[in-house]
């Protein structure tokens, strides 16, 4: 077996359990960029209200941060591989209960978002530390760019693939069929998993601990702040552009089309900020990279039409990398120089994502306030103005961040970097909207 992945790969260290993670991640990729984007679409048409869609992604961003604190405490006492499966099979729970329910799915939101939110707790945080032990120094460029490739190609494909199926099928026949194929990848990703050796947990887990640290490392607090404000643009773009998508267009295929130019302009320019963007230029990075974002929403906030949603989607993915590559990095030196790093890297995972999921839940009571009190066609772009100012914002607590270079003891704090651009291609719903 490992002469054939040394033949395959050209790397003598890439050993089964690498390809067995590879293969899990991709599968994952494929079904949620197959699924994702029209979850919303599919419950929306279903109830017609933005309110309901929003309760939604409510209990998605209020489980998840409680699903990661939960699956923290396993991963160190427990086992990760466990957690793994958990996470793989409560979305595949999902999707069984989307395929279940049918037409009456709108009925059951509550439900389903708390189910997607448990999922992807338990998966993302298991999948991150097995990142760390599976693979070693030697080897984490290889999984790193070689995963970088998987979710970029299905994130291109998935969408448009979708979007031309659910278009081809009458009525909902083809969200079922989207569905089940989503359904059926998650149980191969569980089957894969048994072929992973399980890892026994050691050590203790202080959350509350690294939770307390913002008191006594002020680079973690401001780290912890600027999340906040990240969560709250995405809490609510993450379903509100999809659903004006099909609205504007009244079909799935342009909602694919959408997500395959954005993904792909994203996939240049992500490789293009990681190649030319260093260290000294990363506050100016993030500042440029939040301005375009914010000045990316009066694009379709005052006039709705598919061509401007299309020129949106250039916007953003131009300037996402321009903004994530140096924010990620940033987040990840400053954990790798506080205290405890390596023993503590579990916690500081969970305290972030804590914080990134208090912003969006803060925006979408936000969103279900502002419809309460004006119309959709008022309440909604208003709303967009004020929180798509959240990654703008980030800068301005950033701004006098300064991180020393790295002794070789840290230079595990790279793979740190690699894990959260995996975390935020699904931080809004497979896509940067």
């Amino acid at each position: 077996m490992n002469h054939f992945l040394e033949k395959v790969t050209g790397h003598k260290e890439i050993n089964k359990e690498i390809v067995f993670l590879l293969l899990i991640g991709g599968l994952y990729a494929l079904s949620i960029a197959l699924s994702n984007t029209f979850v919303n679409v599919y419950l929306w048409r279903q109830s017609g209200e933005f309110r309901d869609i929003a309760l939604y992604n409510l209990s998605i961003v209020v489980m998840q941060p409680l699903t990661f604190i939960l699956a923290g405490k396993w991963a160190k006492k427990i086992d990760r591989i466990i957690v793994l499966r958990l996470g793989v099979v409560f979305l595949s729970i999902f999707y069984l209960m989307v395929l279940a329910f049918g037409n009456n799915a709108s009925s059951y939101l509550l439900l389903l978002g708390g189910l997607l939110g448990v999922g992807y707790g338990f998966y993302w945080l298991a999948f991150n530390v097995l990142t760390f032990e599976i693979t070693e120094p030697e080897t984490r460029d290889f999984f790193n760019g070689f995963f970088g490739i998987v979710t970029s190609l299905t994130g291109m494909i998935g969408p448009i693939l979708s979007g031309w199926i659910i278009s081809s099928l009458q009525g909902f026949t083809g969200y079922t069929v989207i569905f089940g194929i989503s359904l059926g990848l998650f149980v191969g990703a569980v089957l894969l998993s048994l072929l992973i050796k399980r890892r026994p947990a050691h050590g203790t887990y202080a959350f509350k601990r690294i939770l307390l640290e913002r008191k006594k490392n002020h680079n973690w607090k401001k780290i912890l702040h600027a999340s906040f404000f990240q969560g709250l643009r995405e809490g609510s773009f993450v379903f509100t552009i999809s659903v004006w998508v099909f609205i504007t267009t009244n079909s799935e295929l342009a909602l694919g089309t959408f997500g395959l130019v954005n993904s792909a302009v994203a996939f240049v320019f992500y490789f293009l900020a990681t190649k030319f963007i260093k260290q000294k230029y990363r506050m100016k990075a993030i500042l440029l990279g939040g301005i375009l974002l914010y000045a990316g929403i009066f694009l379709v906030i005052f006039d709705l039409s598919f061509q401007r949603l299309i020129i949106y989607a250039i916007v953003i993915a131009i300037a996402y990398p321009i903004l994530l590559v140096p924010y990620n990095s940033l987040i990840y030196d400053v954990i790798g120089k506080s205290w405890k790093a390596a023993e503590m890297r579990i916690e500081y995972i969970v305290v972030r994502e804590l914080y990134l999921n208090a912003g969006r839940t803060v925006s979408i009571l936000l969103f279900l306030s502002f419809v309460s009190i004006f119309t959709e066609e008022r309440g909604i772009p208003i709303l967009l103005t004020i929180i798509g100012a959240g990654h703008l914002i980030i800068y301005f607590f950033v701004k006098h961040i300064e991180v020393a270079d790295k002794s070789p003891k840290e230079a595990k704090g790279k793979a740190y970097r690699s894990i959260s651009r995996r975390r935020f291609a699904d931080g809004e719903g497979g896509s940067t909207v």
